[in-house]
This record gives C-alpha cells, structure tokens and sequence, in this order.
C-alpha cells in the first residue's frame, strides 16, 4: 500500500508541475526579472539589531517562483550541500501550496530559516541555476525563496515535524550544537535514533547563536527550528562539555553506540604583533558572542564589553562583516574594516559586504596592521597600518599581498577587533590521544564517511574544515549520520552472526559480559 501511495503521489506531482509549464511556457518565465528583497532602510538599521532583510510578500515569491523552468535535469540540486529538491520546493510556491514548500524543504534540511539566511546561495545552487549558466542574468532567487517558505510556516499554525516511522532505541550523540550537530541530529531522529546533542554553552545553537549577528539570523529563527528538532525526540544538554563533565568512555559505559564531534572552531587566531595585549582588542568570537549570546547590546544586562566610538575591524570574511556592523550599531561613529587584500578578494558574501558599505562602513583595502600603541592605561588609542600591494597568486588563488616598504601611518582607534580565522576546539582531541588530526588542528577523516580514526566517532563542521559555511558543516553532519547508520546496522548484523555461533544461552552471556 505504501508503494502504491508513493507512486500516486509522485504521479500528482508530475501532474501539476506539467499544468504549471503549460499555464507559463519557459520563454516567457525567462522575461521576468529577479525581485530585490524589501530591507530596513540603512540610516534605521544601523540604530537597531533588528533583521536588515525583511522577507518577501506571497506575491513577491510566487513571481520569483514563475521564474524557474523546472529544468528537465537541474544543476541547482548539485550545488546544494545537503540535496534539496530545489525545482520541487520552487513549484509547490508556484502553485501557493506554500506549507507544502516548506515539507519539501524538511525532507533534506533541519534548518531551513536558517540557511535561506545565511547561506551562501551565490556561489552554490544560485551560481549553477539555469539563467547564469545559459542566459547570462541573474539566478532565481532559490536563498529567498527557501527564506519564505520556512517563514510562512513559522508563522502558520501549521509547523510540520518530519515523520518518524519507528525507533530501534540506539543511543547516539553529537557533540556541539552547531549546524554540523543539528544537521545530524535531525537525520538521526528521523531513522529512529535516540539521539542526545552535548553543548558546552548555556544555549542551543553554537555558532549560529554566538556568531552570527541578530540583524542577520535572528536567535528566535533559531530557537523554532531547535524545537521542531525536540518534536523530534532529540535530547538536548547544555553546559556540558565533553573531555571535561564527562569523557567519551564515560559516555560510551552509558550506552552510546557512536558519536558526532561537531564541536567547531572556537580557538581565535590573532597576529602576534606589538600591542596586541591592550585592552579594547578583541577577537571576533569573544566580541560577538558578548553581544549576540550575552547581551551585552541590552542595557538591561550587565554584560561587560568596550564599545568604542573609532573601531577597527580587521579581516575580510563574513565575520568581520558581522562584527564591523554590529560595532556600528553599538554607537561607534567611525566604524573600519582593514583588510590586506583588495574588495574584489573579500571572502565576505557580495550582501553582507553591500549593506556594510550601504551603512557607513569605512573599507581600508590593502592595508595591514602592524602594531598597537595604548595609552599609559594600557588602553588602546592608536594603530600603525601599512599599505600593501597584490602579487602574484597563492595557494588560494588570490593574488599575494606585499607590504609596500615605509608607507606606515597611524589610525586613531579605541577598540579593534580581530577576525582573521580561528583554529579548531583542542579539547576533544587533546582528551582522546589515539584520535588523529592534523597540522592544523583538525580532526582527520574519510571525506566520504566523515568517520575518524577512531571507527565509532564521526566528525564533521568547522572541527574538520577549520572554518568554513553552516551549510557546508550541516552537509557534513548529513554525510555523518547516513555512514553512522550504515556502520551501526553493520556492528548489530556482525553480533548477530556471532551470536549465532554460539550453543547455549551461557556462551552468549560469557560473550555479553566480555
């Protein structure tokens, strides 16, 4: 009966995509232009942490919707991490069952309010879409599409919890509740898995909580789609950190079978030049997660942090965007981002780099820091910058900065911030002496299986990558949790081949006790 269910339902769905070709030929869906999503305007935004993208209207994401051509063989789908059924998802707003959108979207991706937020779609299904590959313009909006179907059902009344069709009672974990850990758990859940995810904070989330500002993902988007993970049956335990509360073996006497380490890179990088121990110098993660986990932009709590009126931030990617902008709404007049390469070579999204420059942000491109000098506080009041110049390319493929020989000068700043990468949590390695990493840090694994050396622990996120998208941790989380399954279904057929073997009921308690 199943069968013959699913076979009805996927002939619907061939029925309706066909009726929607038909009520719009691809010629015509290929002369509607893109919409820009409503946003606050820049001179409000910058006075609040409220979110900068507003979201588009039913009618706004039915127009986008019309857009795609529901191409025979879809490239967008490959440039997914985690495999959304993108022309499926599209359609179903085409044709206003929006709720259903969003179901389509569950069936490969636990966060997807999120990630219609925060991914990077440019450079992923957007960059592959039919209209920049063949037509030379701009992609269907797949990012703001995804955006509004999860937010019309958070809205709704009618919040689908992915079905769960039996438990088989195997106890796994995930450690760290970042996009890796989340991802994992939902596809865990949904094969039955009694799953239990460990974060060291005192909130649900990891970086998608602690760094990633407000004005960007907004921290109750996050707390929606945690909940429909509890709906689950997925166990939650914060202020729990692994390698120090308890240790894998512990864990392991309390009957986990396998483990996810998605504990992140929390460890910030700085550049060890003169100064760098002044106070009002931080690095991104504690600055952000001050003001994004501990409030510290709310006058009702007492969260301590220096917010200067000249604040220099230094990096280019996304984080120091985030920490650029929020030290702007924190009141800083003159708000900096120092960067050594050129715009062009911003690892930074287009958008946030956009609505950076679109609020007042100062760009100081090919510029370097050198050395800090404070007051006789010990505060910081200055910095020394050099220009530099661009090279030939590196191992990255940008272009290599060179510092251009006595072009030194001072900047006036009282706070900087520094977001130029992070390294790997050592905690777990460091406990584990027979886990395997890298030069690095990271812990080293199979790129199919995402297993470690250590056959029952898996790991996945920025604690592999060393920094990198939510997108590509919660890919990693999803590749995760299908060879977890298949290498616990693997451990329970070898018992039971072993407990054949055995004559009597007294063997096989001698080899249980064992």
């Amino acid at each position: 009966m199943e069968v013959l269910l699913e076979y009805l339902k996927k002939e619907r769905d061939k029925e309706w995509r066909v009726e929607l070709r038909d009520k719009l030929k691809a010629r015509d869906r290929t002369k509607l232009e893109r919409l820009h999503m409503p946003e606050q305007a820049p001179e409000e935004r910058i006075k609040n942490f409220n979110e900068v993208n507003l979201g588009l209207t039913e009618e706004q994401a039915v127009h986008e919707a019309r857009r795609c051509v529901d191409c025979p063989r879809p490239t967008c789908i490959t440039g997914c991490p985690v495999g959304i059924n993108i022309p499926k998802f599209i359609k179903k707003i085409e044709a206003g069952e929006f709720l259903d959108a969003a179901k389509v979207l569950k069936e490969t991706n636990a966060l997807p309010a999120v990630c219609g937020r925060v991914c990077p779609q440019e450079i992923q299904c957007e960059q592959v879409c039919f209209y920049p590959q063949k037509l030379k313009k701009p992609a269907v909006a797949i990012g703001n599409l995804e955006r509004f179907a999860a937010d019309y059902e958070l809205k709704s009344s009618s919040i689908s919890v992915p079905e769960i069709t039996s438990y088989n009672g195997i106890k796994v974990a995930s450690i760290g509740s970042g996009p890796a850990g989340l991802a994992f758990a939902g596809d865990m859940a949904k094969m039955g898995y009694d799953v239990t995810v460990f974060e060291a904070l005192h909130e649900i989330g990891g970086v998608l909580k602690y760094g990633i500002p407000e004005f960007r993902l907004p921290n109750e988007i996050v707390d929606v789609e945690i909940n429909i993970l509890k709906k689950m049956g997925v166990k939650f335990i914060h202020n729990f950190i692994v390698g120090k509360t308890a240790t894998i073996d512990q864990l392991r006497k309390e009957g986990f079978t396998a483990f996810l380490i998605g504990s992140g890179a929390g460890l910030p990088n700085f550049m060890n030049i003169p100064g760098e121990n002044a106070i009002g110098i931080y690095s991104s993660n504690e600055y952000l997660t001050r003001v994004n986990l501990m409030k510290a932009a709310n006058p009702e709590y007492d969260t301590p942090i220096v917010s200067g009126k000249k604040v220099a931030v230094i990096g280019g990617g996304n984080t120091a965007m985030d920490a650029v902008r929020t030290a702007k709404r924190l009141g800083a007049e003159k708000a900096m981002i120092i960067y050594r390469r050129s715009i062009e070579e911003m690892p930074a999204r287009i958008e946030e780099i956009k609505h950076a420059q679109e609020e007042g942000i100062e760009f100081l491109n090919l510029h370097n820091p050198v050395e800090y000098l404070a007051d006789d506080q010990g505060k910081i009041n200055k910095m020394k910058v050099q220009r530099m110049e661009l090279g030939e390319p590196d191992e990255s493929g940008r272009r290599r900065p060179i510092p251009i020989e006595g072009s030194e000068y001072l900047i006036d700043v009282d706070t900087v911030v520094v977001s130029v990468g992070v390294s790997p949590n050592p905690l777990i390695p460091q406990s584990m002496k027979e886990l395997k990493v890298s030069l690095w840090g990271t812990i080293t694994i199979d790129k199919e299986t995402m297993q470690s050396s250590i056959p029952d622990i898996f790991a996945g996120g920025d604690i592999v990558r060393g920094g990198a998208t939510v997108i590509l941790a919660m890919g990693d989380g999803r590749r995760a949790a299908a060879a977890m399954d298949r290498y616990i279904k693997e451990k329970v057929r070898n018992i039971i081949s072993l407990i054949k073997e055995f004559k009597t009921i007294g063997e096989i308690l001698e080899f249980a006790s064992k």
